[in-house]
């Protein structure tokens, strides 16, 4: 016969030996993720601190990340620029049509392929994924741009990188993950495959969705190699092209450039990626939600 009182004071024990495994789990955890935090953080810290840091600071090799002789000269040799923000403004815009375009594009691709009733998909599948491995190389892309005509326009910079296989993929592994109950019974109710789509398939993508704006977003706002290939007429430059014409070195001549020629290379980094560390906070919070927005309750 089990005796009621000991059976009590042994799983007090146990309570007592896990809430303090727990509680020391909970402190290593919470120490590893502080370390990881500040050596993710550190360069960053050191970058704008050297943004700010003067010339002579920089000479002696005394830059930390406390700015010594606070310095915004070159904040504003870039910022007088009359076509800095021109650049901006291209940006802004390549990054929010590019961005749309890709999401719509990449949905649109992925919901089918996640349909194993799709005929030829087990065809259409590797097919696409081919692509990620191989591809016509820069000679072949620089004619197919040219002679389709979108050099040195909006397309141009759009397009050779519009979808992502790895991207496309990402999202038909979330679409297979969507009950198809409900996909049902939104044909039940009179839904078409593309309304079932639209209406079921991507107000239930939110998390999916997110991510991939942050990602488009930040493969735009980045990118200048597209700028330099195909994009010839200045006014229609990217930021990320004219800070990297600065960083190398384009204007060297201009004593103004020379002046501040230390410490520019940090200033464009933090200018260029100061806009997506503003946007990040705001798709965050569906990297810890859950793979689903709803489902089918039993």
């Amino acid at each position: 016969m089990i005796n009621t009182t000991e059976l009590k004071a042994h799983n007090r024990k146990n309570r007592i030996r896990e809430s303090n495994s727990y509680k020391i789990f909970t402190v290593v955890n919470a120490l590893i993720m502080i370390f990881v935090s500040v050596v993710t953080l550190y360069p960053f810290l050191y970058l704008i601190s050297q943004s700010f840091t003067s010339d002579k600071a920089i000479i002696a090799g005394h830059t930390s990340i406390i700015p010594e002789g606070f310095n915004i000269d070159t904040y504003k040799y870039i910022l007088s620029k009359g076509e800095f923000l021109m650049y901006y403004k291209n940006t802004i815009v390549y990054t929010v049509v590019g961005t749309v375009a890709s999401l719509l594009f990449s949905a649109m691709l992925a919901y089918p392929m996640s349909k194993n009733e799709l005929k030829f998909n087990k065809v259409l599948t590797p097919f696409i994924v081919f692509t990620m491995y191989f591809g016509g190389g820069l000679i072949a892309n620089y004619i197919l741009v040219d002679r389709i005509g979108i050099k040195n326009t909006m397309g141009g910079f759009i397009l050779p990188m519009m979808i992502s296989t790895y991207y496309v993929l990402l999202m038909k592994s979330f679409f297979q993950s969507i009950p198809k109950d409900l996909e049902e019974a939104g044909e039940i109710d009179g839904l078409s495959k593309f309304g079932v789509f639209w209406r079921i398939a991507l107000p239930l993508s939110k998390p999916i969705i997110a991510t991939m704006t942050l990602f488009y977003s930040v493969m735009y706002w980045n990118n200048w190699f597209n700028a330099f290939l195909y994009l010839q007429d200045k006014s229609k430059w990217p930021v990320a092209y004219y800070l990297q014409t600065i960083i190398r070195g384009q204007g060297a001549n201009d004593p103004d450039a020379v002046s501040v020629s230390l410490n520019i290379k940090s200033c464009a980094m933090v200018l260029t990626v100061l806009p997506i560390v503003m946007v990040y906070p705001f798709v965050q919070k569906y990297y810890v939600q859950g793979m689903m927005l709803g489902g089918v309750k039993e």
